[in-house]
């Protein structure tokens, strides 16, 4: 079905057209700060989480100004950090 040009087709596609601009503006200005605060809410829980725990055991653990040393370091901790060999140089006159 081919459609001619005509008013009622551009109004009825200028009406379209105004219509995806304002509920673009309408989920702007209510719908995405509503969801960006739930995202923003959600991230903090996230992050807070594990902190909170790891917080509260450590207090447990020692009085004030006692040092506590939770673990001793792994033998691959241990290793340096030596990206290669040292090589010595003779300067070449």
């Amino acid at each position: 079905m081919i459609l001619e040009a005509g008013f009622v087709t551009f109004f009825r596609t200028l009406a379209i057209i105004l219509a995806v601009i304002y509920g673009f503006k309408f989920a702007a200005k209510y719908l995405l700060p509503f969801l960006l605060k739930r995202a923003v809410r959600k991230a903090q829980e996230k992050m807070q989480h594990p902190f909170g725990k790891e917080q509260d055991s450590h207090y447990q653990k020692g009085k004030v100004g006692e040092t506590v040393i939770d673990k001793k370091p792994t033998t691959s901790q241990r290793r340096s950090n030596q990206v290669g060999d040292y090589v010595d140089y003779e300067e070449i006159d």
